[in-house]
């Protein structure tokens, strides 16, 4: 099985077996098991958990990816809002590390990412990641230091995805919630 996006730059080999359903209370154990896994103790220190702190991610868009019926992957979206634009902040991303590297993780970021671009008056999905891996996915660099976080942040490291390809250049201000 593939999944394509008009969105993204490149199509994504999801295995076979590869199903994506909203994040349930039955699954909190297992994500906050996989934070501590993906991130350690210095997780509460990131810029992103700083957001998450003061804005509730959105339920809706809370997925588990399963892989022959077991948890493989979880991702997050926060509604945020940047310069008077509404988003959301992708994230945590997680894969649980017997199945990384199989297109779960992939699978999550093209399927919310879709959804949440539906969506009216949305105008971005951030996030602060790997451009290396996000960035065939169809996310671009920021501009540096245009988009501020409630904490310290690489600013090579704030990456967006947009209908609009010149929101990269232009998204600037304060990570707040909607507006």
């Amino acid at each position: 099985m593939t999944a394509t996006s008009p969105l993204l730059a490149e199509t994504i080999p999801t295995p076979a077996a590869l199903s994506i359903r909203l994040e349930t209370p039955d699954d909190d154990a297992w994500i906050e098991a996989l934070h501590e896994v993906s991130f350690g103790p210095g997780r509460f220190a990131r810029a992103a958990y700083r957001v998450r702190e003061r804005i509730a991610v959105d339920d809706s868009l809370s997925t588990i990816a399963e892989i022959d019926g077991e948890r493989a992957a979880s991702v997050r979206m926060t509604p945020i809002s940047v310069g008077g634009l509404n988003g959301y902040m992708l994230g945590p991303l997680m894969t649980d590390p017997q199945f990384r590297k199989q297109g779960a993780g992939r699978a999550l970021v093209k399927h919310v990412c879709d959804l949440a671009l539906a969506r009216p008056g949305i105008a971005f999905v951030l996030l602060v990641g790997d451009f290396a891996y996000y960035g065939p996915l169809g996310f671009e660099r920021t501009v540096p230091s245009a988009i501020r976080f409630p904490a310290p942040v690489d600013p090579a490291r704030i990456l967006v995805m947009a209908a609009d390809a010149s929101l990269a250049e232009t998204l600037t201000g304060d990570v707040a919630p909607w507006v």
